[in-house]
């Protein structure tokens, strides 16, 4: 039977293995930073009906530039953000996720003989669609806690000179904040694109700027977002970015015809049509999130400062043992690869209380 090392598969993919968490079937899933609460009934009656009424010419290509859908991101994101912002239809693109934005990004900007900077440890998916796509990775230091200064960042573009640098905003897998100052600082220094992966910025504290106030004026300026986390709409796949509209022309080379199904179209623009609904477990979410920073402290763990969906928490003996004795409870959480470090999702309240009676019962 032939192997994958019998095939010939280019050569800087040997060796490596697949993304992707682990999948179990548990009762309590923490891992992935989903969104634990299920679409409110009324928005999946709304989401059946786009989708049946698309169903009913899916014989044809969908709209190849899925114009209502950026109508509905344009909007979205022009009433939602804490900053006074207009987003316009010809700024927003939109793909399979977030991560295929990304794929799209780095397949106009990057490619081989062209380099990509990010501030590790940050979303491991950055450095492996660097790679996909023959893009060369480089990195930069963080500061103490994981931040990352206006300093620190700026040094680093200056020292490795990139043609596209990916901040996130709130990182993952820490949780840590972003400051806008450090945005703008990285955008000076560079002579190429800036990506703000701002998959979690809903979760941020009310009222606080996001990086889409950055935008006017900053032509190579990149904010990334998602419907997986803050809209429960990960198994739909859709992610989006606002930039200018010459970016967006320059995506348009890469993308593969009609990428966007004309289900994947139906589905979110029924639940942006519903986001006021869609977006109710926001304060929920972040409740919980502050609740497990506090009660992790408690318990003798380490948690670090979040603006996300889920905490990064120190201060685990043995990260393994942790995590097997809480899968053996029917709760996975996410071993992210940091020395004595664990990160939880931010769940239901009945969730939560069973993730730290659990953790708390074991002994350190």
């Amino acid at each position: 039977m032939t192997s994958l090392a019998d095939l010939p598969i280019r050569d800087d993919l040997r060796g490596l293995t697949p993304y992707g968490a682990p999948q179990k079937a548990v009762r309590i899933a923490l891992n992935v930073n989903e969104n634990t609460h299920p679409v409110p009934d009324e928005v999946v009656a709304h989401v059946t009906r786009a989708v049946e009424r698309a169903l009913r010419s899916v014989n044809r290509y969908p709209d190849r530039e899925f114009t209502a859908l950026r109508e509905q991101l344009a909007g979205y994101l022009s009433t939602a953000s804490a900053s006074p912002v207009t987003v316009a239809r010809e700024q927003i693109w939109a793909a399979n996720g977030s991560n295929e934005v990304i794929q799209h990004l780095l397949q106009a900007f990057g490619g081989p003989g062209r380099t990509v900077l990010g501030f590790p440890p940050t979303y491991s998916m950055h450095a492996i669609i660097a790679a996909g796509t023959g893009t060369t990775w480089v990195t930069g230091q963080r500061d103490a806690d994981f931040r990352l200064s206006p300093a620190t960042a700026a040094a680093a573009v200056d020292r490795h000179d990139p043609d596209v640098v990916f901040l996130c905003a709130p990182n993952n897998p820490t949780g840590t904040p972003l400051g806008l100052d450090t945005i703008a600082a990285v955008y000076e220094a560079s002579r190429g694109i800036v990506m703000v992966d701002e998959a979690y910025a809903e979760f941020m504290p009310a009222g606080e700027p996001d990086a889409l106030s950055l935008l006017p004026g900053r032509e190579r300026l990149v904010v990334s977002r998602t419907m997986s986390k803050a809209f429960a709409f990960a198994g739909a796949r859709l992610g989006y970015l606002a930039a200018d509209p010459a970016v967006i022309d320059a995506l348009r080379l890469v993308r593969l015809p009609y990428h966007l199904s004309a289900l994947t179209q139906a589905a979110a623009v029924a639940a942006l049509e519903h986001a006021p609904t869609m977006l109710r477990t926001v304060d929920a979410i972040r409740e919980q999130r502050d609740r497990l920073l506090v009660e992790l402290a408690g318990l003798g763990y380490a948690p670090h400062a979040s603006w996300a969906n889920f905490v990064l928490f120190g201060g685990v003996a043995d990260p393994q043992a942790t995590f097997e004795h809480l899968l053996a409870h029917d709760i996975l959480i996410r071993d992210v690869g940091l020395p004595n470090h664990l990160r939880v999702t931010a769940g239901t309240p009945a969730e939560t209380t069973e993730f730290l009676d659990v953790l708390a019962r074991m002994a350190r």
